[in-house]
């Protein structure tokens, strides 16, 4: 009997705690010497475990990423041309372009009576025109002609200031309704254009224009011929009637002596300044704008060679 009475005096249960003592008992017990439900040893221990575990997880992870460096080199991509995703089809951007708040857009659309009216596109133009002015690498750059390409570890000036009437000083002719849009080809290491330079092999689907001014080209001189050829045009019937005459500015291409970009210091793409001379005002114009090499395909739906813009001016 007295030990059964021992019994149930030993499995009797707990005492009855409201919830705040059962918290405050939780958080130390003074009875066990334990907080949060663990004695100080225990707490100990856990912790050099995972010190010891995440300490060795991070070198772990360290020593693969160190590892993982070693096959790559800073000045130049791991995968080229058709090896990488980028492929070795570059693309054609145009500047200056639609707000952020629209960036879907492609729409060039100002009212030229209205200077509050036109000034995000001629201060936008500035901004990225001002990237080439301030680009570092300048002790890499020299001037170029196809005469005299660059030296090895040097890359061609862009002459940002040798687009009359496309200039700074002239707000970029916007405010005389035939503003100048820029063009430039995306840069693709090592990637080299197979020129359109013998006027025997053009291309078919050439402008008839382009192909007169690169056979006028071909009879001053071949060298003339190694440019990446711009053209620009609108997209339907209406368009064509409405864009009117275009120049382009320094000249009608992407001079060869450019490429390859090999990411030297200092390299910036060369630009072509494509002025519209009178578009018609209040009609929304669709413009392709195409670079023509061998070895540029044109796929509007990928953009690869060509871009889309639209302009309209009031």
């Amino acid at each position: 009997m007295a030990d059964k009475k021992v019994a149930e005096q030993y499995y009797a249960p707990p005492p009855q705690l409201g919830k705040w003592e059962g918290f405050k008992q939780f958080l130390w017990n003074s009875e066990t010497s334990q907080c949060l439900g663990r004695t100080g040893s225990s707490w100990a221990k856990i912790i050099i475990f995972y010190i010891i575990f995440y300490a060795g997880l991070a070198a772990f992870f360290g020593g693969m990423l160190a590892v993982f460096f070693q096959t790559l080199d800073s000045t130049k991509p791991k995968w080229e041309l058709d090896g990488g995703l980028i492929g070795s089809n570059p693309g054609l951007g145009f500047r200056p372009m639609p707000p952020e708040s629209n960036v879907e857009s492609t729409l060039i659309w100002y009212d030229a009576g209205k200077p509050d009216n036109m000034k995000y596109w001629i201060e936008e133009t500035e901004r990225f025109l001002e990237t080439y002015r301030n680009a570092p690498g300048a002790e890499n750059r020299v001037k170029c002609d196809f005469d005299n390409p660059p030296p090895e570890g040097k890359v061609c000036i862009v002459n940002i200031d040798g687009f009359y009437p496309c200039t700074r000083d002239n707000q970029f002719n916007y405010p005389k309704a035939a503003p100048c849009i820029f063009l430039k080809l995306n840069k693709i290491y090592n990637w080299y254009p197979d020129m359109y330079n013998d006027t025997t092999k053009l291309s078919p689907h050439m402008p008839e224009d382009l192909k007169e001014h690169i056979r006028a080209e071909a009879a001053r001189g071949t060298k003339n011929t190694n440019v990446i050829w711009v053209s620009c045009e609108g997209e339907n019937p209406a368009d064509v009637e409405s864009i009117g005459a275009i120049q382009y500015i320094p000249r009608r291409g992407f001079p060869g002596f450019y490429f390859p970009f090999k990411n030297i210091e200092g390299y910036m793409p060369p630009l072509v300044a494509v002025y519209f001379e009178r578009p018609k005002t209040g009609v929304l114009i669709n413009i392709e704008c195409k670079a023509w090499a061998r070895n540029i395909h044109h796929d509007r739906s990928e953009r690869r060679g060509s871009v889309h813009f639209e302009l309209m001016v009031d």
